[in-house]
């Protein structure tokens, strides 16, 4: 079985950075893909992306310049979540990590896809046994986790709910090795999963250390990179996933846990509360408008 016998027509609800690339690597593995968002702007912003990245891999030789058109002929956008819902065989959410949300998303995807669609959420930290109810199909939901940039991580963490069935993951399972990523799969459900535990637990420790007055955040990144093998430094990484989005995850973690550990460092605050988001905004730990 391919990942297009899968899945021949996939939908992603949210045209952010995320969803963006995850529309990329399914049109690039062969399948018709609708980008869904209630914002027109967003979903210019992402014809865009995805084109240029998409162009790029054929320009540096990665797919020839013909299966880059191909791939971009096969992506589509729209603003009309319940007419793309109806024709697909997979749905993928990339929306906001907020629960209410993802709630509403799933409750309408459950009234308008086929009953044997499967509904996977992106979510770093939102388990789908707290979304799956909405769908009324509990039994095909589960996480399916990719990581930034996903054109080029590997990795992609598959993650069931209680009453996700045996079928549903097999399916996916699929669906991840078919579009050329390897899945990693957890047994049950944790916070946060595994890589982005042990990330948010590096970048706690650089954003304590920062705190402290032990090292300014380019010479804890550089350790990161020299000493430890790292690519990228917690902080230049925090800037390109978006500080929003790794305020948003300790937010979702702590209203699970109730630990007050989990809540966003007060720095992580601040540069929240001041719209310095990362590379996106231009400015969030390090100063990108130059």
């Amino acid at each position: 079985m391919t990942s297009r016998d899968t899945a021949e027509s996939v939908l992603v609800v949210g045209a952010g950075a995320m969803g963006t690339q995850i529309a990329a690597v399914f049109a690039r593995a062969g399948h018709r893909v609708t980008v869904c968002d209630v914002t027109p702007d967003a979903l210019g912003r992402s014809r865009t992306e995805a084109t240029t990245r998409l162009t790029r891999l054929g320009e540096k030789g990665a797919m020839t310049a013909a299966e880059a058109a191909s791939s971009i002929e096969r992506l589509a956008w729209t603003t009309d979540l319940e007419a793309a819902a109806t024709a697909a065989g997979f749905v993928i959410e990339a929306a906001t990590e907020r629960l209410e949300l993802k709630q509403d998303i799933f409750g309408r995807l459950g009234r308008h896809t086929p009953s044997t669609t499967i509904l996977a959420t992106n979510s770093s930290t939102i388990p789908s046994s707290r979304i799956a109810e909405a769908s009324g199909r509990p039994d095909r939901v589960c996480n399916v986790h990719f990581f930034n940039p996903a054109l080029v991580m590997e990795a992609v963490e598959v993650v069931p709910n209680p009453e996700t069935s045996d079928e549903t993951i097999a399916t996916v399972l699929a669906l991840i090795k078919g579009i050329g990523k390897s899945a990693v799969t957890l047994s049950i459900e944790v916070p946060g999963f595994v890589a982005n535990r042990l990330m948010t637990a590096v970048n706690d420790e650089a954003i304590r250390l920062y705190s402290q007055g032990v090292a300014t955040p380019a010479d804890i990144d550089l350790a990161a990179r020299l000493a430890l093998g790292h690519p990228l430094g917690p902080f230049a990484l925090m800037d390109l996933v978006g500080l929003d989005v790794i305020y948003l995850m300790h937010q979702a973690t702590y209203e699970m846990t109730g630990d007050p550990a989990d809540l966003p460092p007060e720095a992580l605050n601040d540069l929240y509360r001041a719209g310095r988001l990362g590379r996106k905004s231009g400015r969030g730990w390090f100063d990108y408008t130059s």
